[in-house]
């Protein structure tokens, strides 16, 4: 029977379906991060093998890892020859080892090829072998800004393995966030058919501002967006994303650039279109169609028996871009409340009837766990002529990967 933590697989997406990753964990403290990056990795479909090192264990039980892989963790090699069996040169080899955190201790031995922890010993394996390593740094400042660790990341990376830079926070080279970790391991197994594209992306709500503390806005978070930017960074893309005001965080990967308002979400969009050679822009964010006329200069005082407000419409984005960049493939987002799914294609339709947009993502936020706020999504996915494709309620993740696929197929 198969162990029931294995029951989160392939949840977010089926990417990394019928991959298989071994989870290198080394004595940083760092290694309280473990369970959350295999867990991720899980969710986009991977079986995970995790190996320790002695002090590794000292750090996270072996009995976490093993509930949160479902699988008998390594901390010894024995007879069985653990190394091979994961990371030898044979067909049922995993696709891939992972040492998160790396330790400068285990940095300078696979750099020396020493090996002497169930760790290094199947990443010597693993890079005889010639399958993909990555190794993501983690310790204190001082120690990462050694010459001779320095010395040895470059070794690392002369021998064809890939480095993922820490974070420079607080005097140390934190471990990257588990999204940055995910991603770069999405890039490594997945498709590489964006690579050397550039995208434009639009995530997130506007605010229309009434005086200097009050605004008008829209429940939007951006998710959806960022699903989109990982995905395309997962696929070898570069990502320019404009984002409204959330408490999401992007990718580290991406060029972000912040806004508050509709205006300056058109300003950011249209020099970015033109400071970068972009093949694809794709609109997601939740731009306020109607604002207030003016700002007044102070705040209005409260208490009045009713305040009416004169509201003006906004510049449509995506006319904008398609009027400047004739040739620009465009994606729109469209939202839609209570109606029918065949009313919701044809309203979509509208805008590539139009010549607006190549294609049009829409979805009826009345449906439950659809659109604003969620973490998941429904949608439709409406292309030229008779193309639409309908992506049943999935995480937003998965919804990203269906429309990128779209993408790809599209852009041809």
């Amino acid at each position: 029977m198969e162990h029931t933590s294995k029951l989160i697989k392939g949840s977010l997406s089926s990417v990394l379906e019928g991959k298989k990753i071994t989870l290198c964990v080394t004595g940083s403290v760092a290694a309280v991060e473990c369970v959350a990056i295999s867990r991720k990795l899980m969710r986009h479909g991977a079986e995970i093998y995790t190996v320790m090192s002695e002090m590794g264990t000292k750090i996270v039980h072996p009995y976490l890892l093993e509930w949160a892989t479902g699988n008998p963790v390594i901390t010894e090699l024995t007879g069985q020859i653990e190394h091979i069996t994961l990371a030898g040169k044979h067909d049922g080899h995993v696709d891939l080892v992972l040492i998160a955190p790396a330790t400068a201790n285990t940095i300078g031995k696979v750099a020396n090829g020493i090996d002497d922890t169930p760790v290094t010993t199947t990443v010597s394996s693993a890079v005889g072998a010639k399958i993909p390593v990555v190794v993501v740094p983690a310790m204190h400042e001082s120690m990462y800004d050694h010459p001779a660790v320095m010395e040895n990341i470059e070794k690392l990376k002369s021998m064809g393995i890939d480095v993922v830079s820490p974070r420079m926070e607080e005097a140390k080279a934190k471990i990257p966030d588990v999204d940055t970790i995910v991603d770069f391991v999405l890039g490594v197994l997945g498709p590489k058919d964006l690579a050397n594209h550039h995208f434009v992306v639009s995530a997130g709500p506007t605010r229309g501002w009434i005086d200097r503390v009050r605004f008008i806005s829209n429940p939007s978070t951006g998710k959806m967006g960022i699903a989109i930017v990982h995905e395309l960074i997962s696929r070898g893309a570069t990502v320019t994303l404009v984002l409204g005001p959330t408490t999401q965080i992007p990718p580290a990967q991406a060029e972000v650039i912040n806004v508050t308002t509709s205006e300056e979400m058109m300003d950011a969009v249209m020099k970015s279109l033109t400071n970068q050679k972009t093949e694809c822009f794709i609109s997601t964010a939740a731009v306020l169609d109607y604002v207030p006329s003016k700002k007044e200069d102070s705040k209005i005082a409260s208490g009045k028996s009713s305040l009416a407000l004169d509201l003006v419409p906004t510049k449509k984005i995506i006319e904008a871009a398609r009027k400047k960049f004739k040739s620009l493939f465009i994606v729109g987002f469209k939202v839609e409340t209570g109606i029918s799914k065949k009313e919701l294609e044809k309203r979509a339709r509208t805008k590539i009837d139009a010549g607006i947009c190549n294609l049009v993502v829409a979805n009826d936020e009345q449906k439950k766990g659809v659109a604003f706020e969620s973490d998941t999504n429904e949608v439709l996915i409406v292309g030229p002529e008779d193309s639409v494709d309908h992506v049943p309620l999935a995480y937003k993740r998965e919804i990203a990967h269906h429309i990128v696929d779209t993408i790809v197929e599209k852009m041809k």
